[in-house]
């Protein structure tokens, strides 16, 4: 089963068909409203902003969201392209530093409005990451969406584009103590691969899947 999942936390075998990992998706939950990933445009955008408004951000490890509202009052045009493009570019750590951005997937789940985004990042030929990305996956549900079992919808939707991507394996990690993450993760066939330092947070510890 080609079973990537989010930035930080799980390993996958990608030996599954695509068709399996339908039905296996359609086993692990059961909930009332069913979504799909979307790719960001300028007609569904008016939901992203709406959440941003409301302080939610597309990163756990820091708040984007007035960054990323100046950035779409200035030019949304712009802001999308630089949100959708694949290769190139920068992204600023908690630091301030900038690095290089991976190649990046970007979604926004969908069940008829904006309900979150994810997102997939790897280096081409290798399951290697550089050390400022804790791992290949990354997802942030809108909290009036949250328990409705969106975000493993999303983790399942987004395996096939890992197995395309030529992963077969991905890294997903979550704290120590977020039960509802690491409930996400091993429903989408997660298994535990130790502990490491949080990057953002020094005195915190992440698990690995």
């Amino acid at each position: 089963m080609t079973r990537p999942v989010s930035a930080v936390g799980t390993c996958y075998e990608a030996d599954m068909p695509v068709s399996d990992q339908v039905q296996r998706q359609a086993a692990l939950t059961s909930p009332a409203t069913t979504i799909k990933l979307v790719e960001p445009s300028l007609d569904r955008l008016p939901g992203y902003v709406a959440a941003l408004e409301t302080g939610w951000s597309p990163v756990t490890t820091r708040d984007l969201s007035g960054e990323q509202l100046g950035a779409i009052r200035a030019d949304a045009g712009t802001f999308l392209r630089d949100l959708t493009r694949r290769e190139g570019g920068t992204i600023t750590l908690v630091d301030g530093t900038s690095v290089p951005r991976l190649p990046t997937r970007v979604f926004w789940m969908w069940d008829g409005e904006f309900c979150g985004s994810i997102n997939l990042r790897s280096v081409p030929g290798t399951l290697d990451l550089p050390p400022y990305y804790s791992g290949h996956l990354g997802y942030a549900v809108v909290p009036w969406k949250q328990g409705r079992g969106y975000a493993t919808q999303a983790l399942a939707l987004l395996l096939p584009v890992a197995r395309e991507l030529g992963l077969p394996r991905v890294l997903v990690t979550c704290d120590t103590g977020n039960a509802a993450s690491r409930r996400v993760i091993e429903a989408n066939g997660g298994i535990a691969a130790g502990e490491k330092t949080a990057l953002d947070h020094p005195s915190e510890r992440k698990l690995l899947f």
